[in-house]
């Protein structure tokens, strides 16, 4: 790219990432494309894609938020069952966290999502549906990608969108490697791992599951996680691998496996009234897939920048994979459009473009670990991984408040970040919830980390169940 020419940014991949990157962009005035191989906006792929009231807002701020809630009914009860499909506790989940926040988390079939989020936006020409890179070249004034079918895209930088297999991330470490040799380890290649894989689909809605309900199933190596519409429902099977395993490796699971793996648990509860196997029967969709966890420590090289699945994943049990997805890429666009205001019209550096980039991993990465950690924590719990998470799922969690996961959740949700820029069609956003947001509240001393009230909550119920009372030394010991 030239001096004389705007500043312009590559986005590879449209999924929830690179689709949320063109409403970013498009807010700042920021000239791009993106490139999608595939020549859908919303493939009928996977099951649903759930956002708590912080990706809620931020679906406010790019004007796509009417669209979501019109595609989906917001869910009432959280249920969690043992292996004989028998209730170990019923919970108004939904309603607690809409009464923290103001707002309730949206559960929408993906599909549907990408969609919507396609059709809001204000304008379409920066997609490119059915292309494929071919060729990445970075050089000293900008980037250069090479399509399959010949197309050339000139830019300043790339976000790699791309997902958890993402091209893009092992050109920016091949580069790296070429450049800084040993900067990208192979301990931090290997640091996203496998350790499970998912029976993931959907089909027509479930009585004996409920109209709008959650329902999660415990057993040792497996559980289930159901949610049900008025004229839907979504479902995910999790397993336990007998080994796991990193990048480079990759599963390619057919039908036949999907087949096999759903006959492995046919038989099993997943309510008093239904076992698995009906589900499956009803099925209008399936598919197996491997679930990745884990969160990288280089989130750029040069002129790539990554966002989304590529950088950091979580296991979805909790559903928390798309909001990180979402808020990585408003940070970085939030980053990218001050350093612009900054140049005055000047195209950054390299080097300003690099300061932009450290930033925003900095002001991004502990919040993903955090929630990747407590993903994790709870897929653990709800497949009985240890003795412990057994204990954890079976005895302390239903010993707890009613309302408890969702106070432990509501400083995740809270400090949640927003489009920074344009006009701020988010203040007043969940105004009658209980929490306030932490960018309009400052008060010194407010915020504790959501970890660590799951710590203090488990500990409680484990002092009170052995009849210990008197917790004020904790208090004191933790520093809260």
């Amino acid at each position: 790219m030239t001096r004389d020419t705007p500043f312009r940014v590559i986005v590879i991949g449209a999924g929830v990432a690179g689709l949320s990157a063109s409403h970013c962009l498009q807010r700042a005035g920021i000239d791009h494309v993106v490139i999608e191989r595939s020549t859908e906006v919303g493939p009928r792929h996977g099951a649903s894609i759930s956002f708590y009231p912080q990706g809620a807002r931020i679906l406010s701020q790019m004007g796509c938020l009417d669209a979501m809630m019109e595609s989906c009914v917001p869910c009432k009860y959280s249920w969690s069952r043992g292996p004989d499909g028998k209730p170990i506790t019923k919970a108004s989940f939904f309603d607690f966290v809409k009464e923290n926040h103001g707002e309730r988390i949206i559960i929408l079939e993906r599909r549907k999502f990408l969609q919507n989020m396609y059709d809001c936006l204000p304008s379409k020409a920066p997609i490119k549906l059915g292309c494929e890179v071919a060729n990445v070249r970075q050089h000293t004034t900008g980037v250069t990608v090479t399509l399959k079918d010949g197309t050339v895209e000139e830019g300043d930088m790339i976000i790699g969108c791309d997902g958890v297999h993402s091209p893009t991330r092992s050109i920016m470490w091949d580069h790296a490697n070429k450049m800084q040799p040993g900067v990208i380890t192979a301990k931090e290649k290997t640091d996203i791992k496998t350790r499970w894989k998912c029976l993931v689909g959907m089909g027509p809605a479930t009585p004996e599951l409920g109209e709008r309900d959650m329902t999660a199933v415990f057993d040792k190596g497996i559980s289930f996680l159901c949610i049900t519409q008025p004229t839907e429902t979504f479902w995910f099977v999790f397993f336990r691998l007998d080994k796991e395993f990193s990048w480079p490796k990759r599963n390619r699971y057919t039908a036949h496996d999907a087949e096999a793996a759903a006959a492995s648990v046919a038989d099993h509860p997943v309510s008093e009234s239904l076992v698995f196997g009906e589900l499956w029967k009803r099925r209008d969709r399936a598919s197996m897939l491997d679930l990745e966890e884990g969160v990288l420590d280089h989130w750029f090289y040069d002129r790539i920048v990554l966002a989304g699945d590529c950088v950091h994943k979580v296991t979805p049990n909790i559903g928390f994979g798309g909001n990180m997805a979402l808020e990585s890429v408003v940070v970085l666009c939030n980053h990218l459009q001050a350093m612009l205001a900054g140049q005055r019209g000047a195209k950054p550096s390299r080097a300003t473009l690099n300061r932009a980039f450290a930033a925003y991993q900095e002001e991004r990465r502990g919040r993903v670990v955090e929630v990747m950690e407590l993903s994790s924590l709870i897929t653990r719990m709800q497949a009985w991984d240890t003795p412990f998470h057994k204990f954890l799922a079976t005895w302390v969690a239903p010993l707890q408040a009613e309302r408890a996961i969702a106070d432990q959740l509501g400083e995740i949700i809270r400090k949640g970040p927003k489009i920074a820029y344009g006009s701020d069609t988010a203040k007043g956003f969940g105004s009658g919830g209980r929490l306030r947001w932490a960018d309009e509240e400052e008060k010194e001393g407010l915020e504790k980390s959501s970890r660590l009230q799951w710590i203090v909550s488990v500990v409680t119920v484990l002092m009170v169940a052995m009849g210990v009372t008197q917790l004020g030394w904790l208090g004191s010991l933790l520093n809260i």
